[in-house]
């Protein structure tokens, strides 16, 4: 796939290395020049592009119309939200994706402003901070489809209904509104099968929709 990086800083760089390793064919796009200088001599199999990614006429110049994928990766929400908005609604890349620096701005960061899906740093960490902590409560670790779904992690505690009932996944009888994804035990993922029984201190991985978080209380956690 042609991917565009709008922001040569350390996240940039980081997604743009990844990337190529992946065998991507990688564009990234650093406004100051002395950067961009020293980041074709890093990143020899990246395509370094010295502009600015706000103006429609560089990202011309560019090739965004040719983009399957923009990540919209400065340090500036305000930047990521123009160049998100620009890549959808001037070149109408298919999939966009944006770097949130500050958990205030998250609500900005939708489909209005052609995001198609945000990544928030801060609250990742608080994500990855409650779950090291939070046992019988649902941590959301990243919204999905524009907020309608949210992929979260309960671990289970001794008094969670499916732990102490001994259910399998089959007898939870979970709506279309909730998946599980994935069981970590014992630092070994497993894969759901109708027939799994959950035990205590498992990390449940759930896709769920939003507006149906509650319907794990009664099943991995205690009312």
């Amino acid at each position: 796939m042609k991917i565009v990086i709008a922001g040569g800083g350390s996240v940039g760089v980081a997604i743009a290395q990844d990337l190529v390793e992946r065998h991507h064919m990688v564009t990234l796009l650093e406004q100051r020049s002395d950067f961009a200088d020293r980041l074709r001599t890093q990143l020899p199999s990246v395509t370094v592009v010295n502009c600015d990614a706000c103006e429609v006429n560089q990202l011309q110049q560019v090739g965004l119309r040719d983009a399957d994928v923009v990540i919209a990766a400065t340090g500036d929400d305000e930047d990521n939200l123009v160049v998100s908005w620009l890549s959808k609604q001037e070149f109408g890349v298919p999939r966009v994706i944006a770097r949130v620096n500050n958990k205030r701005n998250e609500w900005l960061f939708d489909e209005s402003w052609g995001v198609d899906v945000y990544v928030s740093t801060p609250a990742l960490i608080t994500s990855l901070v409650d779950e090291a902590v939070e046992i019988g409560a649902m941590v959301s670790l990243m919204d999905l489809a524009h907020g309608k779904m949210k992929l979260a992690e309960v671990t289970l505690g001794p008094d969670s209904p499916a732990v102490t009932n001994q259910w399998t996944l089959d007898e939870l009888r979970l709506p279309d509104a909730v998946r599980v994804v994935a069981v970590i035990r014992a630092t070994q993922p497993l894969v759901p099968q109708d027939s799994m029984r959950f035990l205590e201190e498992d990390h449940v991985v759930l896709l769920v929709r939003s507006d149906a978080t509650e319907i794990l209380t009664g099943t991995f956690i205690k009312p």
